[in-house]
This record gives structure tokens, sequence and C-alpha cells, in this order.
């Protein structure tokens, strides 16, 4: 078996396509969507992820107001700015990029952020409306997992077991809400699980997301499965790597994400429908 690659990047183009579209009836309107991005630092990765956010965002007809402030930034300065861009009403969603320096709470920033306008999904407001099933704006980027999942057919996973490999507040819980909200039966595994191989080879959609490279070898994995890999680790040689090892897991999944190209142009795309979302609610 040689398993189907769920292209990421294909998928996250058409979506912004129509994202776009949504975005010119906003503007028809009289109302400009606008996300601000705030990035403490010169961090290097964090500076490529904001530029390709503020590249999307243009891309989609959506207003990106960039707010870079130095890394030696009082935390009662980052809270004030975002207190400020809480009340514009021109801003429609706020993303503060982690991680942030280590002498500012990041918890207490991303709290600090309306929950209205919180498009990365983290605030526990948003948290606690997935947990009991409520309308609120989702994680980006178990929310991008979700519609590849749906865009292979599977919509409803009544019936299927679904592993999450990470128990992060980030991917690997609001992954394991959603997945049930898709009516799957979830099992959340991660460092403390024992026999994980044995674990993972139950899944019917096995989702990684653990940060480690390759970890999840082709023996772990159910012939046929689903399989999402959320990690994106930087290898010795430069090259990047998933969670899952591609080729061994190829050989036996039925759908697979490539990395790059898999999940990451997805959570970008969600960041764009959050902030639409938020515009259109606002």
């Amino acid at each position: 078996m040689t398993a189907q690659r769920i292209d990421g990047k294909d998928l996250a183009a058409q979506l912004r396509a129509g994202l776009a579209e949504r975005a010119a009836a906003l503007r028809a309107s009289g109302r400009q969507p606008a996300l601000a991005v705030v990035l403490v630092g010169d961090d290097p990765a964090s500076q490529v992820y904001v530029r390709n956010k503020i590249a999307a965002c243009k891309q989609a007809g959506i207003l990106s107001v960039h707010h870079a402030l130095d890394a030696g930034v009082r935390e009662g300065e980052l809270l004030a700015r975002i207190h400020a861009l809480n009340h514009d009403d021109a801003v429609h969603g706020i993303l503060v990029q982690l991680p942030l320096p280590r002498h500012i709470d990041s918890q207490r920033v991303i709290e600090a952020i309306s929950p209205l306008k919180d498009v990365d999904g983290f605030h526990v407001a948003n948290a606690g409306a997935l947990l009991v099933g409520r309308p609120g704006l989702r994680p980006c980027t178990p929310l991008g997992c979700v519609r590849m999942l749906q865009h292979i057919g599977l919509s409803d996973l009544r019936g299927r077991h679904a592993v999450v490999v990470g128990r992060s507040n980030i991917v690997g819980k609001p992954m394991a809400l959603m997945l049930l909200e898709m009516n799957a039966t979830v099992t959340i595994a991660h460092s403390g699980t024992p026999d994980l191989a044995q674990t993972c080879r139950r899944a019917d959609v096995l989702v990684a997301a653990v940060g480690r490279p390759r970890m999840i070898g082709g023996e772990m994995i159910k012939p046929g499965a689903a399989v999402i890999d959320v990690g994106i680790n930087r290898l010795p040689d430069g090259t990047l790597c998933g969670d899952v090892d591609f080729a061994a897991a190829s050989e036996v999944a039925g759908w697979i994400t490539p990395v790059p190209g898999g999940v990451g142009p997805m959570t970008i795309a969600m960041l764009l429908a959050n902030t639409l979302q938020a515009c259109e609610q606002a």
C-alpha cells in the first residue's frame, strides 16, 4: 500500500481563494478586515512566521498591522499595547507571536487578548467554548487538521478510533476535542503512555504533535490509517521533517500529510478564516 498524499499547500490555496471572496464582500459592505500581529524580539524563526502571515493576509485582502517590540520590552508595556488593540474597532484579530521572551508571562498575555479578537484560539474563554461545544474561535492548527480530514471524506468519524500523540494546549488537547465533535472515539497519548506503538496501531486517524523527529515509525501505523503530521523539526543538516517517518509510514497508511507542505499552510489559512469570522461577528 502507498499512502495518498494530503497536499496542505494546495488545499490551503483553494481555501484562501474563498476567503478572499469573503474579505471582498466585507470590504464592499464598508468593513475592512484587519489583523494586528505583535512580534516581540528578533527571533529568526518568529520573523519568518510573521512575514508569511502578513503575506497571506495581503493575498486574501486582509489588512495586517505589524507591531514590532524590542525583546526587552516590559510586560506591562506589552499588555498596554494589547489593551489598546482590544479597544480599536478597526482591528478584528490580534495575534501575539510565540514564544515570548522569558521575562514575560505568555499565559497572562494570551488572557489579555479579547476572546472576540483571539484569532489564535488560545484564550481560556475560547478553549472553554470548544470544551462545551459552543461557538468560538478555534485554534488554527487543529482546525486545519479537521479541514484536511474533511477534504479526504472523513467528516464523520463515528465508529473510528482516533489517537492524538501530544497533549499541548495549542494542538493536542483541542485536537482531541474536535475529533470528539466528529464522533470519533479518542485516545490522547503522550510521553507517559505505556506501549505507545500499540496505542498508535489502533488508530484509524493518527495525529502526531510531539515535536520529536520521526518518532512515529511505519510499524506504529494501522494499515489504511489517515496520518496527520503536525510536527516540524529541523535536522542537523538543515532539512525539515515531521514527527512521523514519512517514507516508512507511506508504505502502510491510507493517507498522509507531508512536512513541509502539509499542516503548516493550513494553519495560516485557518488564521485568515478566524480573522474574517471575527470581523463578520464584530
